[in-house]
């Protein structure tokens, strides 16, 4: 039996703490690594914790990169957060090793653009703590954020953001930190958030129940 969602394991991170949150909204929950189990799912949500250049070498191995594609193409809601929006989109500059040659890893591509690091020599990166979320004209329409004021307090821990190249008809929020950034994107059935719902208090809670109610209609 296809479950509601399933919070897509790829062996990178503690995933409990979004699927407790999930849960505490109402959600049917299930955490998986398997590419059927995800692929059969109602709605996919794909945390983050790690490195760009490891969760996607994991995620095409193991086949979940292929099972997430398919299903969001099929119109399946999916959520990404953190390093799960990073990894939504064309390339990521999140590079250690030489097996790319040309500096960028390649993300799942369901989004155009790029991550690139955050760059400063007067504030701290990685980016930890509250920060605020402004709307754009997309997040005013944006089911994600319904009841979600503008400036809305949310707590962010990341070294990468999206890039300039990522275009304003799929950002939602906007948040300022050594250079604006889109911190919530949504197209069609995908959305994405760069903070962490499930550390961010009653705002945090309130998107993922937003994300719960459309997959469910």
């Amino acid at each position: 039996m296809a479950h509601e969602l399933v919070v897509v394991d790829y062996h990178k991170g503690n995933l409990l703490s979004v699927a407790r949150s999930l849960s505490a909204v109402g959600a049917e929950v299930a955490v998986s690594d398997d590419p059927r189990t995800i692929a059969e799912a109602r709605g996919i949500v794909l945390p983050g914790v790690g490195s760009f250049e490891d969760a996607m070498s994991h995620m095409r191995s193991s086949g979940q990169a292929d099972a997430v594609v398919g299903s969001v193409r099929r119109g399946t809601p999916f959520l990404g957060i953190c390093l799960g929006l990073q990894l939504l989109f064309g390339r990521g500059s999140e590079c250690t090793t030489k097996a790319w040659g040309n500096g960028w890893v390649p993300g799942l591509g369901l989004l155009p653009g790029s991550v690139t690091r955050l760059e400063s020599s007067r504030l701290k990166v990685p980016h930890v703590g509250w920060n605020q979320l402004h709307l754009t004209a997309v997040g005013r329409r944006c089911p994600l954020l319904v009841d979600v004021s503008e400036g809305s307090n949310v707590y962010f821990t990341h070294s990468y953001a999206l890039a300039d190249d990522v275009g304003d008809p799929t950002v939602a929020t906007r948040t300022h930190y050594t250079r604006t950034f889109g911190s919530t994107v949504w197209q069609d059935n995908v959305f994405g958030v760069q903070f962490h719902p499930e550390k961010s208090s009653a705002t945090g809670l309130r998107i993922l129940g937003n994300f719960v109610r459309y997959v469910r209609g």
